[in-house]
């Protein structure tokens, strides 16, 4: 798919003729399932500064934390033991111990589901040793194809550094997925075109795209939220241009819009939830951004009727 196509779609085509476009994709090429990713957030650590999130190294009004094996292996059990197919173990970026989180990945897959994890940028042989102890999957959001936005947005790095750990984990044997996020301060709204280009190219297996929402802690507190109905056409064509791809009605929809947010992601071309399992006591301190809609099984249960799906 090409940019003017792309651009087409997302700025001057009628929404119910680009969402049922969509959805008659959807159909063709994955069916009516949705997939539920039980999403486990094991540590707020992280050693970055992204001028976005609330999980960023100089957040001091942050409580730290990180879960044991023990809790991360007892979340994973209730989880499985509700329905998920997979389990997605998600942290801040930081120094964890390579060899500790091969022993969690290794106990996980005896649970029998596959495991995704979403650790941020690490080092290439830590990467090598997850892949060997299990792990299929790795998420990591390019988050925008603007190169000069998101050196602005994460200080010291660089597009380039995202996808070049993009391509290694592919080598790897893992399956990526990637995805970005729209209405950021600077971001042009043409650039999600390169976002869709960017995932296109990559052949990324799953991709996910959510609006922006401030955290209070950040230096981006007072920026307002990214449009919701322009996330909905984005994933639209997501799905038009990436098929193949696994692609989630996010939290952030579910955020901005708690009663509708993720069945209308669900409608627009979405294949996949991932309710939290995050144990109750640290799930405060997860905050990537402000007022994050605690996804439920049973929330997911309802996005899925709603959305006419199984």
């Amino acid at each position: 798919m090409r940019r003017a196509e792309i651009l087409h779609l997302l700025f001057e085509t009628p929404w119910e003729e680009l969402r049922q476009r969509a959805a008659a994709t959807l159909a063709r090429e994955k069916g009516s399932h949705v997939f539920v990713r039980g999403l486990i957030e094991f540590s707020n650590q992280c050693r970055r500064n992204c001028r976005y999130c609330g999980l960023r190294a100089p957040n001091r009004k942050l409580t730290r934390y990180a879960l044991d094996a023990d809790e991360i292996l007892a979340a994973a059990r209730e989880a499985v033991a509700g329905g998920v197919d997979t389990i997605v173990l998600q942290s801040g970026e930081y120094a964890v111990d390579a060899a500790w989180l091969a022993g969690v990945i290794d106990a996980i897959r005896c649970l029998a589901v596959p495991v995704t994890l979403s650790v941020g940028e690490q080092p290439a042989a830590a990467c090598a040793l997850w892949r060997e102890a299990g792990a299929e999957r790795f998420l990591l959001k390019h988050e925008t194809a603007d190169a000069d936005l998101y050196a602005a947005l994460h200080p010291g790095h660089t597009l380039a550094e995202r996808v070049a750990q993009l391509r290694l984990l592919r080598r790897l044997g893992y399956e990526i997925g990637s995805g970005f996020m729209l209405g950021l301060p600077g971001h042009r709204p043409e650039s999600l075109a390169d976002d869709i280009l960017l995932a296109q190219e990559l052949g990324v297996e799953m991709c996910g795209v959510g609006p922006f929402i401030a955290q209070a802690d950040t230096p981006l507190a007072a920026q307002p939220s990214g449009p919701v109905d322009l996330t909905l056409r984005v994933m639209a064509v997501l799905r038009l241009a990436l098929p193949w791809a696994n692609l989630p009605a996010t939290t952030a929809l579910a955020t901005l819009d708690p009663n509708t947010g993720q069945a209308e992601g669900l409608r627009a071309g979405g294949n996949v939830l991932m309710p939290s399992f995050t144990p109750p006591r640290y799930r405060q301190e997860y905050r990537i951004y402000d007022d994050k809609n605690r996804v439920s099984l049973q929330d997911v249960r309802k996005a899925v009727e709603a959305a006419g799906r199984s």
